[in-house]
């Protein structure tokens, strides 16, 4: 019994707890009985943290596998798919907690005056905790369930900019 207890300690420790609820990843077992050397354990899948690949030739995050957040609309660590569009954009605003809006510039063309206007839509996306973005960076985003009122895209990679601050866009 005092074995259990200390396997749970160890695995609470990995997972940082910054809400009022507890926060686990439904897929890993915190008190395990049988005996298993941690080193043999298969990563993502019987090891103290679950991680998978979102296909889609998308590399899982180093900060998804190793790191000790747990969120739950994490395309790399929770219970979201990613199917139907992968839209490309800038960050335009990273105020939110784990929400970001994503500017598309795109071209209208008019009929009448045989020219293009230039047009935009804000997309907001969910953000997971193992991604570090600042406004101005480029993103993929990829559509999933909706997870929330506004928000139906997911993160699934992060361009830096080129410079260090938000440049102008006109």
């Amino acid at each position: 019994l005092r074995e259990r207890a200390s396997l749970a300690r160890l695995s609470l420790a990995n997972m940082d707890q910054h809400e009022k609820a507890f926060q686990k990843q439904p897929k890993v077992a915190l008190i395990t009985t049988s005996k298993v050397n941690k080193n043999k354990a298969r990563p993502g899948k019987a090891a103290t943290r679950f991680h998978k690949s979102v296909g889609l030739g998308f590399k899982t995050p180093k900060e998804a596998i190793e790191g000790n957040y747990v969120d739950k609309k994490c395309p790399f660590t929770g219970d979201v798919s990613i199917r139907g569009r992968i839209l490309t954009g800038l960050v335009h605003k990273a105020k939110m907690n784990r929400t970001i809006i994503v500017r598309r510039n795109y071209l209208h063309f008019v009929r009448k005056y045989q020219r293009y206007e230039k047009r935009h839509k804000n997309v907001a996306a969910h953000l997971s905790p193992c991604f570090r973005v600042r406004e101005g960076d480029s993103v993929v985003i990829g559509q999933c369930r909706p997870l929330s009122k506004t928000v139906r895209f997911n993160v699934l990679k992060v361009i830096p900019a080129a410079g260090g601050k938000k440049a102008f866009a006109g």
